[in-house]
């Protein structure tokens, strides 16, 4: 019987809810991600003038603790995804190892 698909290739079902959830979490670490950078490149800015460099060590010490909120988010999304899973009983798809 012939499905269409290439051979080797994997088909994985997970519900629109998880699907969902993934895409929001992924969201909101790239934002974060954003926000890290900005951080960091403002903070580096205003080390080049002895009058902002007590302003710019404040962006480094808030875009340290950004990145203390991304396995944060990490953390979230996997207990939210296992949540979700274990209430609609839908299957045992692992969780993505996507670092997000």
């Amino acid at each position: 019987m012939s499905t269409g698909m290439p051979p080797g290739t994997l088909t994985l079902h997970i519900g629109r809810e998880e699907v969902v959830l993934r895409r929001r979490y992924e969201v909101a670490s790239i934002l974060n991600d954003i926000l890290v950078a900005v951080w960091f490149i403002v903070g580096s800015v205003m080390f080049f003038s002895e009058d902002w460099t007590t302003m710019g060590t404040w962006c480094f010490l808030i875009g340290s603790i950004e990145l203390l909120i991304r396995p944060v988010i990490r953390l979230f999304r996997h207990l939210h995804i296992q949540r979700v899973r274990s209430s609609s009983e839908t299957g045992q798809v692992s969780d993505s190892a996507q670092d997000y």
